[in-house]
């Protein structure tokens, strides 16, 4: 479970800051930057989980890149969420008024500072609720990454269930814990969201 968490936290930290930066190069980069990250955006979107872990984990040591199977989840998970958060998060933007972002420019405020304060934070509190429940897929996900040997909730469960053969017994409790662990933390994302992204405490 400390694990499940663990890699979680961290995907979702990075993947969620992924996500905005490829956001904000499909909304208002370069030509070439926007073709880049749509193309990795389409072919994450379009390709499964288990797949893009397999390719990091087994595919990236044939380049010369050996990672431990926690680095390997993580970097997959991150992928993911990236990707998906991407159009999350480009829709809020895409979404905030037009004369908003006037508003910001006849202050002189930069496309940088224009983007951190009076762009991003109303896009993210339209789309917290899509942000949340990206989260949460990608932390069930997880489940797949014990086929690499990530001692995560799933790895364990059938770890138990092949030394003493109650594979009910096993993943009720797995499930019960997965349920516990979805409820818990969108319970957290949705207080943390409004204090510290977009509407109130920085």
């Amino acid at each position: 479970m400390a694990w499940t968490l663990g890699l979680t936290a961290v995907s979702a930290v990075i993947g969620l800051l992924v996500g905005t930066l490829c956001a904000w190069a499909r909304s208002s980069g370069p030509a070439g930057l926007r073709w880049v990250v749509g193309a990795y955006v389409e072919l994450v979107r379009n390709t499964p989980f288990i797949v893009q872990l397999f390719f990091v984990f087994f595919g990236l040591p044939a380049a010369g890149i050996k990672l431990t199977p926690e680095i390997a989840s993580v970097i997959a998970m991150v992928v993911n969420l990236g990707a998906y958060s991407a159009e999350i998060v480009r829709a809020g933007i895409e979404a905030t008024p037009r004369g908003q972002i006037e508003a910001a420019a006849s202050l002189a405020l930069s496309r940088v500072q224009t983007f951190r304060h009076v762009v991003l934070p109303p896009a993210l509190k339209k789309v917290w609720p899509a942000l949340t429940g990206q989260i949460i897929i990608v932390m069930l996900g997880s489940a797949v990454c014990g086929q690499i040997s990530t001692e995560e909730l799933s790895f364990a469960a059938n770890l138990i269930q092949s030394r003493n053969f109650r594979a009910f017994e096993a993943f009720i409790v797995a499930t019960a814990i997965y349920l516990a662990l979805s409820v818990g933390v969108r319970a957290l994302l949705n207080w943390l969201g409004p204090r510290y992204l977009f509407g109130g405490r920085r």
